[in-house]
């Protein structure tokens, strides 16, 4: 394996694909989906081009993998992006043809279950971006965060080292889709409580790799898409995040755990850890509830670490995945993390 190569980036004015390789929310709640695709065109000049699939409620994995194939061999398409994610993108990682994705290198944008594809991307030799669905952050209600939008039009259109920073403000809490209401003003937000680091003695500068823990665990149950032999990934960066599912703590301690046994875990000198999503409609936690869940996702990591990789520095929650705003992450591209200076450098 060598590392992944960086993709031509789009210019305002290009075609871009939006594809829906997980699930076709589109065509259940149009709202943001909408939304999201006027501000690619109005705020960032780019025609986004559809495919049969992107508003399909149950499409079948084949038909999913025809989309993502036409989306790549078409010439004038620069660009991809998820419309959201989902929970079973894994079935379709096998219907696809690595080769001709290979010939056509371009930036793919989406997170969540769209770890898969990034995942299959970073084996492919190309530099993913994990981050920037067309119905969370585009077609967030009121505005696009600026810290989002900021970092969203560094990674589609530039080349080069990005600075990310902690956000001042930040959201947890959704309003329903489904509802007008709920893109009439900005949703509330509470102030932000910084970066926590755990032994930053060091500097480490590397590729990465990671994305979404449980669709990690999901591939690693499948056999998919992960090295076998653990030393691929030696001296790489991590990042990890967890979903609006939010897994109990135990669970992550248990999916790191088995990262562990596998030789995998103590092959990276720095893991960054995304901010937990700790409210959802199913479980529309109170502050008190979601400090306690921040809490416990933190000592569940650093259980693991200091087992597995007791010299490993992690960076905690940090403005990736399931977080509002949301950083891009290039996902096999160049990742510093400076613990003494207590700053994260990414290379888009």
């Amino acid at each position: 394996m060598t590392t992944p190569s960086y993709p031509p980036k789009p210019s305002p004015g290009d075609r871009i694909a939006v594809i829906s390789p997980s699930t076709a929310l589109p065509g259940l709640l149009p709202l943001p989906y909408e939304l999201g695709l006027e501000r690619l065109r109005k705020e960032y000049g780019l025609e986004p081009v559809e495919y049969p699939t992107t508003r399909k409620m149950g499409s079948t994995p084949r038909e999913r993998a025809d989309d993502i194939h036409a989306a790549f061999a078409d010439p004038t398409i620069k660009a991809v992006i998820a419309s959201i994610g989902g929970d079973d993108q894994i079935t379709v990682l096998p219907l696809l043809d690595r080769e001709l994705i290979r010939a056509n290198p371009k930036p793919f944008f989406g997170y969540s279950d769209n770890t898969n594809l990034l995942a299959y991307l970073w084996n492919a030799g190309i530099v993913g971006y994990h981050g920037g669905t067309v119905m969370c952050e585009f077609g967030r209600p009121g505005a696009m965060d600026p810290l989002t939008a900021k970092s969203l039009r560094a990674a589609l259109f530039t080349s080069g080292p990005y600075e990310l920073r902690p956000a001042d403000r930040f959201r947890d809490v959704d309003g329903p889709w489904d509802d007008p209401a709920t893109f009439d003003s900005e949703p509330p937000t509470e102030p932000g409580t910084g970066w926590t680091w755990h032994r930053p003695d060091q500097v480490v500068e590397a590729p990465s790799w990671g994305g979404n823990i449980e669709i990690l665990s999901w591939l690693l149950m499948a056999d998919r898409e992960i090295a076998r032999d653990p030393s691929v990934y030696d001296g790489h960066v991590l990042f990890l995040e967890t979903s609006e599912d939010m897994p109990k703590a135990n669970d992550v301690f248990w999916i790191l755990r088995s990262m562990g046994e596998r030789g995998l875990l103590q092959r990276f000198p720095a893991l960054v850890m995304g901010r937990p999503k700790a409210w959802s409609f199913e479980q529309p936690n109170d502050a008190e509830a979601r400090a306690r869940y921040v809490r416990e996702q933190h000592e569940a990591v650093l259980r693991a670490v200091d087992i597995y990789a007791p010299d490993m520095m992690v960076v905690f929650d940090v403005d990736l995945g399931h977080t509002d705003p949301q950083l891009v992450i290039p996902y096999g591209g160049t990742i510093r993390v400076d613990g003494p200076a207590r700053r994260i450098t990414v290379t888009y």
